[in-house]
């Protein structure tokens, strides 16, 4: 994509920045955040930064394309704030998304997530039912038929990419997030710094990690390709805690244990493993992921030598 006007909500966040940063290399790139999980350091002088929020009137949408990623994006902090969880995740995105269209926009690539495919082992496609145990599945869902809405009734190019586990360790935009990073960040900090990192139950849970730059590589993808649906982002591979651990030692060459602590979070709403098949969105643009699972932890860990 180039020579294109872009706008990027939750911009200065950890995906939002790294595609506002991509894109700024070809594009004219606006970034907007509120602040909650970003900060302007994560962008690049190319990038037009704006502290805003989606609930605002007035957005900067006269764009070519609209990427919204602006979330309160963890089960933890809908459970805190049910109502503002509601508001930022769905009013903040069809606020979004009507202004855009007002202004002439087309094209919009929007986040969504993994989450409200339950635990499932065998790769989840997109034709599979869905279900919503958490006020964070529910407004990601809210956002896909609202997306559907647009679609249908105004003929946009609606993309709801479903996110899976997307990691890039704290020398990349995760640094900011402390606790609400990705646990392969997370875990690399304390093996780094001799901490030993919790697990929660017996660290067989499993995720489908997939490193940020070919997510973006994928949501410019969408973009470029003026999908409408709903489309996995994610390796198709699936990897557990103590996998990461062990993978994250080998790589520091250290020998360090995690500490195993009950789960926080109830059994039932739980995400036990993740696993994508991405062929929808692979047929649809030949996108594949470039990064190996080894090969993006040692990016993570390459900061600690």
């Amino acid at each position: 994509m180039h020579d294109r006007r872009v706008l990027v909500t939750g911009g200065a966040g950890f995906i939002g920045s790294n595609l506002a940063n991509a894109l700024a290399a070809e594009n004219e790139v606006i970034a907007i955040d509120d602040g909650y999980l970003g900060t302007a350091d994560n962008l690049d002088a190319g990038v037009e930064f704006q502290q805003r929020s989606v609930l605002e009137d007035n957005l900067p949408t006269d764009v070519d394309v609209v990427f919204h990623l602006a979330a309160l994006s963890s089960y933890a902090m809908h459970e805190e704030d049910p109502i503002r969880g509601a508001r930022v995740n769905i009013e903040g995105f069809v606020n979004t998304v009507d202004q855009a269209r007002q202004d002439g926009c087309e094209t919009v690539v929007y986040a969504s997530t993994s989450s409200i495919y339950g635990t499932q082992t065998e790769p989840s496609s997109e034709s599979m039912p869905v279900h919503v145990n958490t006020g964070y599945e529910a407004s990601k869902l809210g956002r896909e038929r609202y997306g559907e809405y647009f679609a249908n009734h105004y003929d946009l190019s609606m993309a709801g990419m479903r996110l899976f586990s997307v990691y890039q360790g704290y020398g990349g935009a995760e640094g900011h997030k402390g606790e609400y990073a990705n646990v392969i960040a997370q875990f690399a900090d304390d093996i780094a710094h001799g901490r030993r990192p919790e697990l929660y139950g017996d660290g067989t849970q499993t995720r489908d990690f997939t490193h940020v730059d070919d997510v973006v590589r994928g949501l410019e993808l969408a973009a470029t390709h003026q999908l409408s649906g709903i489309y996995n982002l994610g390796t198709g591979e699936r990897y557990s805690f103590n996998t990461v651990v062990a993978l994250i030692n080998e790589a520091l060459e250290t020998d360090i244990d995690p500490v195993y602590v009950d789960n926080p979070i109830p059994e039932d709403v739980y995400v036990h493993d993740t696993c994508a098949d991405p062929s929808k969105f692979s047929n649809a643009t030949g996108w594949e992921p470039r990064i190996a699972f080894d090969a993006g932890i040692e990016r993570v860990c390459s900061v600690y030598r």
